[in-house]
């Protein structure tokens, strides 16, 4: 089967869908007969990619995504995977699928949320018209990480059929031993895009009401990359609350350096307004580490595993997950960092999510038995 994933960015520094994209052709190439190309703008700093799969590169000039381009036109594959909305990339790759025939599945990652859809409104709303929404309705199948983003793509009108299949992580690179997480102070994680929709805000605001003494043994380590100027804002807002000593905002780190900050952390908080996944949250799941995040994320399941809380948005609700948290003693921590790393070794491995990704392929084009998780109206 040729396969062709595209996006606008694989760069290391473009957060959680890239991520999705290099863990899943990692994935995909273990199944046979498997082909795999990339179709993405050209990146200072790439993701590496196993060299099996073919990554072109193109250059976006003054013509927008109405500029022809060789690399698009020469593609060569059975099925097209479209990954994000909005970005040229993805549409150039589409129209070309439409003209050639060849089915197509789009990835929203999240941007059909109502959140996501509130942000540049005016933007979006003439995205929407001039091609976007076409680009959705003829889609073979719209991909979904959740049912509450499957929800919320029936409530846009699309009456495409939609899989339901959620991010993973290779659990190979994530020790199965149990860490030590004995650090002084205890370390409060978040790691993530840093940007206004992951409400960062809201975690500076509920750490400064907590009281000192049942902070005092606690830090606060905000690690990732996003606008200069926010993050300059961010640290003069930790600097008027005087929180200088128990939160710092760090740049962000990769691979096994990335792993190591997960497993050493006591706690992870992703406080987000809007998240169709969160893959960060997996992530800290897989090193054994409790998590704090919202209902702006579809993770019920850390409630009904007991492997961290999930909260209503906004400052109150996570000043009192973080207290609850602060007051729970290591073993019972211990035990919930337990809980998750068998949640994602049951529900969210990657070798589970390629499985589905290309049964769902298989299904578009060789028309087999509908996979019991693809949604049909």
């Amino acid at each position: 089967m040729k396969i062709c994933h595209t996006i606008s960015s694989i760069d290391k520094n473009s957060g959680g869908t890239s991520t999705y994209l290099k863990l899943l052709t990692d994935s995909l190439l273990k199944k046979d007969n498997i082909h795999q190309q990339i179709v993405v703008n050209n990146s200072e700093s790439p993701l590496k990619l196993n060299n099996q799969v073919i990554v072109n590169f193109i250059e976006n000039g003054k013509g927008g995504f109405f500029k022809k381009n060789n690399v698009i036109e020469n593609i060569d594959c059975e099925v097209l995977h479209a990954n994000g909305l909005w970005q040229s990339v993805p549409h150039k790759t589409i129209n070309f699928a439409l003209r050639n025939n060849i089915p197509y599945v789009i990835s929203p990652h999240g941007m059909l949320e109502p959140w996501s859809l509130k942000q540049r409104r005016f933007k979006k709303q003439l995205g929407l018209k001039l091609f976007q929404f076409k680009d959705l309705q003829k889609a073979n199948c719209i991909h979904a990480t959740a049912p509450m983003e499957v929800q919320n793509i029936r409530q846009l009108g699309f009456k495409n059929p939609i899989a339901m299949i959620p991010n993973g992580v290779n659990l190979k690179e994530f020790s199965s031993a149990i860490p030590n997480k004995k650090n002084k102070p205890k370390k409060i994680l978040f790691l993530s895009r840093i940007h206004v929709k992951k409400g960062i805000e809201n975690l500076i605001e509920a750490w400064q009401l907590i009281d000192k003494e049942l902070k005092k043994d606690w830090k606060i380590e905000i690690v990732g990359n996003g606008d200069e100027n926010y993050i300059e804002a961010l640290k003069e807002k930790i600097v008027s609350r005087k929180l200088s000593s128990q939160i710092e905002i760090n740049k962000p780190v990769f691979g096994d350096d990335k792993i190591k900050l997960f497993r050493e952390a006591s706690l992870f908080v992703l406080p987000t307004f809007s998240e169709n996944f969160g893959i960060v949250i997996t992530e800290a799941l897989a090193s054994y580490t409790p998590v704090i995040t919202t209902k702006g994320t579809p993770w019920e399941d850390l409630k009904k595993t007991n492997s961290g809380w999930w909260i209503d948005i906004g400052i109150e609700p996570l000043k009192l997950a973080l207290e609850d948290a602060l007051q729970t003693n290591e073993a019972q921590l211990t035990e919930m960092g337990r809980n998750g790393r068998k949640l994602v070794e049951d529900k969210y491995s990657m070798k589970s999510v390629a499985k589905q990704m290309l049964e769902l392929y298989e299904w578009i084009l060789l028309e087999k038995d509908k996979p019991k998780f693809v949604d049909i109206i």
